[in-house]
């Protein structure tokens, strides 16, 4: 089992707290594991098996059909005089169940934990509900640290990265790379088919799977770029697939809140201020795209790199912006409590002239807040006028 040390201590951190625990995140990301993780915890801190409840309603065992049943069910097995660990996994799948997430919070034994892998979760009645009283935890699959984790120390990192880039990050593709890698591509098709039916389709009402896919197909060959749904909507239908920059429109949201794609604004780096255009997208998990682009999912290194700083900007809790500074690009602008911090990723800038070309964005920002430079290669690090270039494995694995 991966030890998932970022989100334990999340949860650590708010352990009895009066709030609900809310871990999103796309399907098989390894919410319920990160859960088996903090429960075995519970137990070697003295907490007893009879205090802690754990539901997974995507199991057989559980089939409540209404919010009412599911309350019950845990009601009548919640221990007198102790505090009660409740963990419902994938709950948006009992109808109204916000009501009995309300109603469970009420009781002040009861620490509550739940998991959804659709972003509607915490919109709408629930939001409403339970305002200002739950913690959201959002869950991505495995960084590259976490995934090496798996592997022994004297592995070959930059091969590693390779087999990251191509199969995913999913937890089980690590296992699965170790006993029989001839059933990951299988096993990504039927995450990347539940999340396309059950998350996308059935949840939003969409019936034209063939669109939904060139749809994805598009985003995915153009990650790191900037896209426009009208752009989409008239490639499509140059295609012979006709549609509507508005339904384009709605099967993007669809897909983000399926937490499948990330879409990311644009920020003026001389301004300050985030833009109204230039969106780009981002994947969740590179394996999902290798499954759908084939082939061709290899051929932009580039931008399969910037794919993976952008999540790993979110794994260490940056909000993440795409800069621009007058006509040029700054890849990220990532923003925290102590300020802003810029990055460009190149596969390699040992020619001067992409030295010069991925150096000039950050020249121009007019500030001193600290600015990176990603590459493969490797180099010792070196110190541009303040702007730091790093190999991108040693920032990936940096402990700090």
């Amino acid at each position: 089992m991966i030890q998932r040390d970022v989100y334990l201590k999340k949860l650590l951190d708010f352990k009895d707290k009066d709030l609900i625990k809310i871990v999103t995140g796309i399907r098989r990301c390894g919410k319920s594991t990160l859960f088996d993780i903090y429960i075995n915890y519970l137990k070697e801190q003295g907490v007893q098996e009879k205090q802690i409840i754990q539901i997974n309603l995507e199991s057989q065992d559980y089939n409540f059909e209404s919010y009412i049943e599911l309350y019950n069910y845990i009601k009548e097995r919640l221990v007198s005089n102790q505090k009660n660990y409740v963990f419902i996994d994938e709950i948006q799948r009992v109808e109204e169940f916000q009501k009995a997430i309300d109603s469970l919070y009420i009781n002040k034994n009861i620490d509550l934990y739940i998991t959804g892998s659709n972003a509607y979760l915490l919109s709408g009645e629930l939001a409403t509900l339970i305002s200002g009283r739950y913690v959201e935890i959002k869950m991505l699959p495995l960084s590259f640290k976490e995934y090496m984790s798996a592997f022994e120390q004297n592995i070959d990192k930059q091969e590693k990265l390779l087999d990251y880039l191509k199969y995913g990050s999913l937890p089980l593709t690590v296992e699965l790379f170790k006993t029989d890698p001839d059933l990951i591509e299988s096993y990504i098709d039927g995450v990347f088919s539940t999340v396309i039916y059950k998350d996308v389709m059935q949840r939003n009402g969409i019936n034209n799977q063939m669109l939904l896919e060139s749809i994805i197909k598009y985003i995915f060959n153009n990650i790191g770029s900037p896209i426009s749904t009208k752009k989409i909507s008239d490639t499509l239908t140059s295609m012979n697939r006709a549609t509507s920059n508005h339904t384009v429109e709605n099967y993007i949201s669809a897909l983000i809140e399926a937490f499948l794609l990330y879409k990311v604004d644009r920020f003026d780096a001389k301004g300050k201020n985030v833009l109204a255009s230039g969106y780009k997208y981002y994947v969740v998990d590179m394996g999902f795209r290798e499954h759908m682009l084939g082939k061709k999912a290899g051929q932009d290194m580039g931008h399969i790199l910037e794919n993976i700083v952008y999540l790993e900007l979110l794994r260490r809790g940056y909000k993440v912006y795409t800069g621009k500074v007058d006509d040029l690009e700054i890849d990220f602008v990532a923003e925290n409590k102590n300020g802003l911090e810029y990055y460009q990723v190149s596969l390699t800038t040992r020619e001067e002239l992409t030295l010069e070309r991925e150096l000039k964005p950050l020249q121009k920002t007019g500030d001193f807040y600290p600015k990176y430079l990603l590459t493969m290669d490797r180099d010792l690090e070196a110190d541009y006028n303040g702007i730091r270039k790093i190999n991108m494995i040693d920032w990936l694995l940096d402990n700090k």
